[in-house]
C-alpha cells in the first residue's frame, strides 16, 4: 500500500482496474444470475459477497476472499450466512444518518469488521 500513496500514475491503474471489475460483477449479477437464481448455499450471494469484497478491501484480497467463498460453494458445505470482512479500516465517516451509510461495519475480535450491507442505503 505504500506504492499506491506515493504514485497517483499506479493509484489511478489500482482506481481503473477496480472500477472494470465491478462493472464485470454488475453485468454478471444483472444478465447470468437470471440462469441460475437460488442457487448459491450461502447469504449475501457469492457475487454480491465479491462486490462487497472488491468495493472495500485490497484487489489481492478480495480476489483471494472471493475464490475461496466459490469454492465452498457446493454441495460439500452447508452455507449458511458468511458476511465479508473488512481488512483495514481506512475511511472514517462523516455523516452518520442512516440514509447515508451504505455499510454497517461490525467489529470482529481480530480487530476487523464484518460487513453489513444497509437496506435502506439510498445513494
Amino acid at each position: 500500500m505504500l506504492l499506491l500513496k506515493n504514485s497517483p500514475m499506479i493509484l489511478k491503474r489500482y482506481l481503473v482496474v477496480r472500477k472494470l471489475l465491478l462493472k464485470l460483477l454488475w453485468l454478471y449479477q444483472k444478465f447470468f444470475t437470471l440462469l441460475g437464481y437460488g442457487s448459491c448455499r450461502y447469504y449475501p450471494t457469492c457475487s454480491e459477497f465479491a462486490r462487497i469484497n472488491f468495493e472495500n478491501n485490497a484487489i489481492s484480497s478480495a480476489f483471494y476472499h472471493s475464490f475461496t467463498r466459490i469454492l465452498r460453494c457446493n454441495q460439500f458445505f452447508e452455507g449458511g450466512i458468511e458476511y465479508p470482512l473488512l481488512d483495514k479500516l481506512a475511511l472514517k465517516p462523516t455523516k452518520l444518518k442512516i440514509d447515508a451509510v451504505k455499510y454497517w461495519l461490525i467489529p470482529d475480535k481480530n480487530n476487523r469488521y464484518y460487513i453489513i450491507k444497509n437496506f435502506s442505503y439510498k445513494g
